[in-house]
């Protein structure tokens, strides 16, 4: 894939819930504005409540304004792709992963290199997660291993290690020890942070399982599958507390589900997830019915990475060829999924 264009020029295709052309054409109604990367958006997560970072290809950390387009802030020290990118909400520190086998800490305030290394995995850093008080700091890699790290001192304060767990992703609980995590060894776990150590692992799924979300009340979790050709590459929803199988599944996308988010609840909106797919499309769901109440289609651009949801109604996804779309989730009697911006 070659570098993104200064102009980005694609169309997105809008599906009515029953699967039907809504509407199709150029992207015209949507800002484009200077992207944030010059190359494929692996990463994108929201920061505060007009902010994002992102990672790419172009082994940059970016923070920007989601409203406007513009990067405030541009990080670079990673000596391969970012992989991966998060925050505490309400922080002013980020955290990229790398293929360069490392994690650093970013402060939003500070100009010049990153405040915290954590060295220690021996493959590409593929999972992370930062406690609700950013005091800690939870690692995965391709390596089979989970590590915990003091964000302060950049100590490891612990290393689990569980054959064929290829970490794809972790997320944190909020406001508990838990944290999420998937693999490809087709399982989600679920880690007590306290002493490192699985507190209960969901049963095995038929495909790799490729992310994780938590619902804002730590009640629920999201996890997504590996795909092609309309097999797999659904969406499958855990409840945290009655851990004995899954609660509901969202099947429709053709090929791998790369991100699943659990959107905000909004006055207009019932209780919702978004997924995005290797296949160009985004899709939210009833999280109760597991109806599909809308499809996007972006066409051009290329295997969607990632999404963040900002708010009940703004949700960013990380693109290939495109660099990062801004979503606008509409309610009401029609669901609807309009692209407004891309950066």
């Amino acid at each position: 894939m070659g570098k993104l264009q200064s102009k980005i020029s694609f169309h997105t295709t809008k599906y009515r819930a029953d699967g039907s052309v809504g509407q199709t054409g150029p992207a015209g109604a949507s800002q484009q504005h200077s992207p944030a990367h010059t190359d494929a958006v692996t990463s994108v997560a929201a920061l505060k409540p007009d902010l994002c970072v992102s990672g790419g290809r172009d082994k940059s950390v970016a923070v920007s304004s989601w409203r406007s387009g513009a990067a405030l802030r541009r990080f670079t020290g990673h000596e391969r792709e970012v992989t991966k990118v998060t925050s505490a909400l309400d922080s002013n520190r980020v955290f990229s992963a790398s293929r360069d086998k490392t994690v650093m800490m970013w402060e939003l305030h500070r100009t010049s290199g990153p405040s915290q290394h954590f060295p220690g995995h021996d493959l590409v850093v593929t999972g992370l997660a930062v406690s609700p008080d950013a005091s800690q700091l939870c690692t995965g890699s391709r390596d089979n291993t989970v590590c915990k790290w003091d964000t302060e001192t950049g100590e490891c304060l612990g290393r689990a290690a569980i054959s064929r767990n290829l970490v794809t992703h972790l997320c944190w609980v909020p406001g508990e020890p838990y944290v999420i995590q998937t693999s490809e060894d087709k399982t989600t776990r679920v880690w007590d942070s306290r002493g490192l150590q699985v507190a209960h692992t969901f049963p095995a799924k038929q495909h790799i399982q490729t992310c994780c979300d938590v619902s804002q009340d730590g009640r629920y979790c999201l996890s997504c599958s590996s795909g092609s050709a309309g097999n797999g590459a659904e969406a499958t929803l855990w409840d945290l507390r009655q851990t004995r199988g899954r609660v509901c599944e969202y099947k429709g996308h053709f090929q791998t589900t790369t991100s699943c988010v659990f959107l905000p609840r909004g006055p207009a909106l019932a209780p919702s997830i978004a997924t995005s797919s290797s296949d160009s499309t985004v899709k939210v769901w009833d999280q109760n019915t597991a109806a599909c109440l809308a499809t996007l289609c972006l066409e051009g651009s290329g295997p969607l990475a990632s999404l963040a949801a900002c708010d009940s109604s703004t949700l960013l996804c990380a693109s290939s060829n495109s660099g990062i779309h801004v979503l606008r989730v509409g309610g009401g009697a029609e669901m609807a999924l309009q692209e407004v911006a891309a950066f």
